[in-house]
C-alpha cells in the first residue's frame, strides 16, 4: 500500500466511508457486471488511501488500451454516473479545472436492488487502510499552517504580557486610573481567551 497525500476533504470522506454501515441502494452490484467492477475498483484505490479517475479505473480492471478508447471511457463514465445518482459513489473536488473526476465510495458495505450484501474491504484491509490514514502526512498539521499558528500565538503572547504590565502598572499608583487599568484587564482576557482557542485547534489539526 502507497501513502497517499490527502487534503482534508478527502481525508473525511475516506474515513467517512470506512466507518457507514450497509446502505440500502437502488442497483444491482452482482459480481462480474460494471457497476460491480467499478465499486470494487475504487474500493482498492481507497484501500491505498487513493482516489481514482475513471482512466485509473479502467486501466487498472481492464487495460491502458481500453483507457484510452473514449468510446469506452464514455460508457464507464455513464455507470459511474448512475452509481453516483444512487448515493454508491461521490464526485471528489477537481484540485484542477482539467482533471478528470475522482470518485469515491459512500461505504465498503451495500444492499443492493436484490436485497444482497455487498462487502468490498475486509475488516483487516480497512483497520489497515485506517491506520495509514491516521499517519499520512496531509491528515497532520502543515508546516504552513503550524509557522503561521506559531505566529499568531507569539502576537497574543506578547499583547498578554504588554497588556498585563500595564494592568499592574496601574495596581502600583497610589490612584488607579480606570482609562488604563480597564482596557488593559479586557485587552489581556480576551487574548487569553483567543490563545486558548487557537492552541485547541492546533491540537485538532495535529
Amino acid at each position: 500500500m502507497s501513502r497517499a497525500e490527502l487534503d482534508a476533504i478527502e481525508a473525511r470522506l475516506l474515513e467517512e466511508s470506512m466507518r457507514a454501515d450497509y446502505k440500502d441502494v437502488g442497483i444491482r452490484l452482482r459480481k462480474g457486471n460494471y457497476q460491480h467492477d467499478m465499486a470494487e475498483g475504487i474500493a482498492s484505490f481507497q484501500l491505498e488511501l487513493r482516489f481514482p479517475d475513471v482512466k485509473d479505473l479502467i486501466e487498472r480492471l481492464y487495460s491502458k488500451e481500453k483507457a484510452d478508447d473514449q468510446q469506452f471511457v464514455r460508457k464507464i463514465q455513464t455507470i459511474l454516473k448512475k452509481m453516483e445518482n444512487n448515493n454508491v459513489v461521490r464526485i471528489l473536488p477537481k484540485k484542477k479545472p482539467w482533471e478528470l473526476q475522482r470518485y469515491a465510495l459512500s461505504s465498503f458495505k451495500f444492499i443492493d436492488v436484490d436485497k444482497k450484501p455487498v462487502v468490498l474491504g475486509t475488516a483487516e484491509e480497512i483497520d489497515r487502510a485506517r491506520n495509514l490514514l491516521g499517519s499520512a502526512p496531509d491528515t497532520q498539521q502543515s508546516p504552513a499552517a503550524s509557522r503561521h499558528l506559531g505566529t499568531n500565538a507569539l502576537l497574543l503572547t506578547s499583547t498578554i504580557a504588554v497588556a498585563y504590565i500595564v494592568v499592574l502598572w496601574s495596581l502600583l499608583q497610589p490612584i488607579i486610573q480606570p482609562i488604563a487599568f480597564i482596557p488593559a484587564f479586557c485587552i489581556a482576557v480576551a487574548c487569553s481567551v483567543m490563545l486558548g482557542k487557537l492552541r485547541g485547534n492546533s491540537g485538532k489539526i495535529g
